[in-house]
């Protein structure tokens, strides 16, 4: 990873970004492991919401927790490409670990929230859109091409809604809230898939 192709992040600017990062270097954690480690928070995520379908306060509980395993796999995202850029521990291999576990996380959170409310094809189709996202963006850097990382949901902003919905279905109709939430992510998903197709197909043709 370079520091060009990386997301633009607000929170990589923080103080407690900054000591976390700190410490994971100080700790010899290498930016492949942090990246790995998201792919676990997700597949807790799955099994959370997988445990939420058996109702009472068990799915209060796994709902919640579910939301906490998103906000996890984000700080891993985060803190991954700071270990390997501002930490000096990127590997040749980088940037498999960079994208891949991203794509599997996609698919587990939004499979898993998929289950919660009896409809995995709705979770399934969000994951695909949210694969469908990265495709473009790394198809257009391919061509050499600038990463695109516009939106309107791009993955930061899928989970934030995910996890908001997430904690809403937790506290209130929770079939109904985290049903409209995937579908207001499949939505903005394909709005962000045909945006990226739409500048790529620009930028190919201005060349």
């Amino acid at each position: 990873m370079t520091d060009e192709n990386r997301r633009p992040l607000t929170s990589r600017n923080s103080a407690w970004a900054a000591r976390l990062a700190s410490w994971a270097v100080a700790k010899g954690f290498t930016p492949n492991q942090i990246s790995q480690a998201s792919m676990g928070f997700a597949a807790l995520g799955f099994l959370l919401y997988w445990l939420s379908t058996t109702g009472g306060f068990l799915q209060f509980l796994a709902l919640l927790l579910a939301a906490a395993t998103l906000q996890a796999r984000l700080v891993c995202n985060l803190i991954d490409g700071m270990v390997a850029i501002e930490g000096g521990k990127g590997a040749k291999d980088g940037p498999f670990w960079n994208e891949a576990p991203d794509r599997v996380s996609d698919l587990l959170f939004f499979a898993g929230a998929g289950l919660a409310v009896g409809r995995p094809d709705l979770g399934l189709l969000a994951a695909a859109l949210a694969i469908a996202t990265a495709y473009i963006r790394e198809l257009g850097r391919a061509e050499g091409f600038p990463p695109d990382f516009s939106g309107p949901l791009a993955k930061p902003q899928r989970m934030a809604v995910l996890t908001a919905g997430t904690v809403l279905a937790a506290l209130y109709a929770t079939h109904w809230t985290l049903t409209v939430t995937l579908w207001i992510i499949v939505a903005g998903t394909a709005a962000t898939v045909t945006r990226r197709s739409w500048t790529l197909i620009q930028r190919l043709k201005a060349r």
